[in-house]
């Protein structure tokens, strides 16, 4: 077992599809300037987050289940930014949509420009055989409101290859997150 480097990533995404957009290189200076880095680093991939996002709001007074989720607790919005009010937290998705090999278990973390910021960003492992945008959620943590940028980098995730390939993958148990495109919500 052991972390998958750069050459990998980018054969992997190059020759079998496993990230699309796919960009080889770290990305730090745009058209539009200075950005927050993106693409394939040393052990890693960092990912964008796209201009779609859910906010939450409690505006309904609602209980927070995630049994029974309600969805008038966000409020949609497509932008260049997303700006999450003090203690809150919004959702969003990458722009990349991964394809996850058998023998391989991702993990994800938060970019640092953002944590030192008080924005955690969480998302859940990347099973064998998921595939799909990777919905993001950031927590603001602050008593301030917090931006996040689309199309930056937000978060870098981390192949971990196995040492045997698992007896049953994510779709192979038909996981009900498999194939998802859109930012999605909490599931029963």
């Amino acid at each position: 077992m052991g972390i998958k480097s750069d050459r990998w990533i980018r054969r992997m995404a190059q020759e079998h599809g496993m990230i699309a957009p796919f960009e080889p290189q770290q990305v730090r200076n745009a058209e539009q300037g200075r950005v927050i880095s993106f693409g394939t680093s040393s052990y890693g991939y960092d990912v964008r987050c796209s201009d779609e996002f859910k906010i939450f709001t409690n505006i309904n007074s609602a209980i927070v289940d995630p049994k029974n989720f309600d969805e008038s607790s966000f409020v949609d919005v497509k932008s260049d930014v997303c700006i999450i009010p003090p203690n809150s937290f919004a959702l969003a998705r990458t722009v990349e949509y991964f394809r996850i090999p058998r023998d391989v278990l991702t993990i994800c973390l938060g970019k640092s420009t953002y944590a030192r910021c008080g924005i955690i960003v969480n998302v859940t492992p990347l099973e064998p055989e998921w595939e799909g945008h990777v919905t993001l959620e950031f927590s603001n943590t602050t008593n301030l409101p917090a931006k996040i940028y689309a199309n930056e980098g937000v978060a870098q995730v981390l192949f971990i290859g196995a040492d045997e390939v698992c007896e049953t993958s994510y779709r192979d148990r038909g996981g009900k997150y498999q194939g998802q495109t859109g930012v999605t919500l909490p599931k029963a």
